[in-house]
Order: structure tokens, then sequence, then C-alpha cells
């Protein structure tokens, strides 16, 4: 699935190939992505590389990563929506506040407010229901227009990734405890309901422009669960059921890419085709990463009723790695395998930062330094489910 895509400088605060490459204009058709530094958190969170003899300590770990208490500016979640049935759009976002006293308070520009914690919001919820080194010029099935290509681009160039903060017990309990709603963007029209916690069922109608539904709360939260701060291996993960495939645009069939993105996200792009999200598509099974081409090849298309999962695992690096930045002053870069699940058996995976089209734009926002949504992409008329709560996964993690 592949779009039209345009040019120009990023605008991120950190000089990388941030946005895919403008082929449109070169001689050759395909243009190479500029190379840049290693992506780093930002200023207001950047995480100093530790020394990893020292990190189990209390000390070094408040020398090296500072209080929890001193990261009170950050994101917030668009409003998620309560359990039950979504026939209605969503409305505008709250005014911000502070997550403890419920307060009017001032942001920097670019940044939500905190994160919400549904829970208080609604007190009782008990009874609430190998792939190839080269990437393609354009899908073999279905393409978005070059005019939400551009518009996604412009998007992205002005408006910069939420800085993360320290979520609050309660927040953090409720993602662990898979109580992720969805976030549903203007542009979904259809059926979308609760069904269980942490479990989703829509039907978008038939011919439905692209969009993305988010979890209204992170899976990953730099501050929490970060490598350089646990010690231990991070992993998200969630499953997406293709129950029905309608019409699509244009002749097209409907379907959905099951990803993850970092926010803020345009709401009319699916996950993998812009700047910090990763998406793999039921139409060609081709996998996107910051792409808005079409992608790399690397798996078939999903069959009406199988299961999909995706995964992002987050590791320590190694000693060696973690000294070479020490001693070069140099940002630390977290291992990160992407892997791909069908019916509960992992078919594919990749490594995040060595198998990359060289006609995408960076991975900034992917790499454990930012927070990160689950995403579902939908095209067309499609009828799905969405399970992020880990009793109901076909996929049993490993128990090491």
């Amino acid at each position: 699935m592949a779009f039209f895509c345009c040019g120009g400088a990023d605008k991120d605060e950190v000089t990388v190939a941030n946005r895919p490459k403008d082929n449109r204009n070169t001689s050759a058709g395909k243009q190479k992505a500029n190379e840049g530094p290693a992506t780093s958190f930002p200023p207001s969170t950047q995480l100093r590389t530790p020394n990893l003899s020292g990190l189990s300590t209390g000390d070094e770990k408040q020398r090296v990563f500072g209080t929890a208490e001193a990261r009170v500016v950050g994101p917030s979640i668009i409003p998620a929506m309560p359990d039950g049935t979504y026939d209605q759009k969503s409305e505008t976002p709250p005014a911000y506040h502070d997550g403890a006293h419920h307060e009017n308070t001032q942001t920097p520009p670019g940044n939500p407010p905190p994160y919400h914690n549904w829970e208080e919001a609604v007190p009782d919820t008990a009874m609430f229901p190998p792939p190839p080194i080269g990437g393609y010029l354009y899908s073999n099935t279905g393409n978005a227009s070059e005019a939400d290509a551009d518009r996604a681009h412009d998007f992205c160039d002005n408006t910069p990734l939420w800085t993360p903060c320290m979520p609050s017990d309660a927040v953090y309990n409720s993602v662990q405890n898979f109580d992720l709603r969805p976030v549903r963007p203007q542009e979904y029209n259809g059926h979308l309901e609760v069904v269980g916690q942490g479990m989703w069922r829509g039907r978008a109608q038939d011919q439905n422009g692209d969009c993305i539904l988010l979890t209204g709360l992170p899976l990953y939260f730099p501050a929490k669960d970060s490598p350089l701060i646990t010690e231990r291996t991070k992993t998200i993960y969630f499953e997406a059921k293709l129950l029905a495939q309608y019409d699509g645009i244009k002749g097209q069939v409907g379907g959905f890419s099951i990803g993850f993105a970092a926010q803020p996200y345009p709401t009319w792009r699916s996950p993998g085709w812009e700047r910090g999200s990763v998406g793999v598509f039921s139409d060609d099974g081709c996998r996107f990463v910051n792409d808005s081409w079409g992608g790399m090849e690397f798996t078939s298309a999903f069959k009406v009723g199988e299961t999909v999962g995706l995964g992002m695992k987050f590791s320590l690096p190694s000693p060696e790695s973690l000294t070479i930045s020490q001693t070069n002053g140099t940002p630390t870069t977290l291992p990160v395998e992407i892997f791909f699940t069908r019916d509960g058996k992992v078919v594919g995976s990749w490594d995040l930062h060595e198998e990359v089209d060289e006609d995408a734009g960076g991975v900034r926002g992917l790499e454990g330094d930012f927070d990160l949504y689950g995403a579902l992409g939908l095209f067309g008329g499609v009828e799905f489910e969405v399970c992020f709560n880990r009793s109901g996964w076909l996929w049993v993690p490993p128990t090491s």
C-alpha cells in the first residue's frame, strides 16, 4: 500500500531523515534518504548513558535519570471513549489540566495535557463489557491520495512529537491491566464498541477513507519502561482479527493495518506511513516504517478469519555498546526488534535499525524514547476485532 509523498526539510528538533523522500521529481525515480546522527531523547527527557556496573543502585539511577517528580510536563491522550458503543464521532478534547488536581494549567506549545486517569472519570468499569532489501515504489494494491499524503507531511513537519513524562500510578496500572480504550477519529464512519477489558470490535462503512484508531493511553512509557531504567527487556504487543472485508475506495477491497505510533499522528493516515510509526498491511502483507511509498515485502495478505499480532521488543544495549556511548558522549540506542504473528505463531521479525527501506524516513519516535500507542489503520469497509488483553491472545509470550 504505497502513497505519494512530498519533500522538504523536516522541522523536528534533531537533524535526521524523518520524512519519506520525494521520488516524484527525481530522474531515477528513487532518491536515497539522507543519513543523520543517531536519534536522541528530547532535551527535556534525554537519558544519559548509564554505567552498567552501577546501574542497579538507587543512587546511580537517581544520578543518571533524575527524580520522577521533576518530570511533570508531558503528553496526555486524545480523550478516549468510555466503554460501550461508539456510533458518534469524538468531541473536542477537554481543556488542559493537571492529572492530580484537575485544574487548568499552562503547558508548553506542542504538548497536550498530562495523562488522564480514566478510572477516575468512570468510577466503576467492572461492569462494562527475511524481508528483501528493496522497497516498492508503489503498492500492488491500494494507494491513498497525494493530497492526503502532502497534508500529513505538513502536519508532521509543523507538529513535534509529544514530550514523554512520568505517568501516575493509576494511569500506569490501567495500562498494565489492559484497560485500553479506542480514540475514534472524525474520519472513521461506522460502528465501534468496547466488548471487554482491552477488547474492541468495529465495522467501518464501505468506502470509508483511510483513518487510524489509537489507544487512549500509551502501551510504552519511556519514563517507566525503558530498559535503561528497568534493566529489563520490555515488550509491547496486541492482536487484531480480520472478520470481514467489504468495498474500499475506487473498487479496492477494504482492510486494516496493525501497528504502533508516537503521538501526535495524523488521523487520516495508517500506521507506518508517517514519522514515529510502524505498520503491517492486510491487503499485501507489506511492512511500513515512516514510509509513504510501497513499503517492504514482508508477509502474505491477511485472510478473513485470521488473527494477526504485532510486537516491539526493547532491550538493554550490550555493556560494550554502553561503554562506547559513554566514552564518545553519544546517545545510547536501544536494540529494537519488531515481530509479527499469525494465529499465535511468530512468522517474521526485523531489526528496527538495520532493515530500513532506503526511501523511508528515519525511525525517530520508535526507538524507546517516546510514548508509543497501539494503532489500527483502516481503509474501506472492514469488520475487525482488536485485543490488547493478554488473556485473549493466541500468541503465548515466552516465560524467560
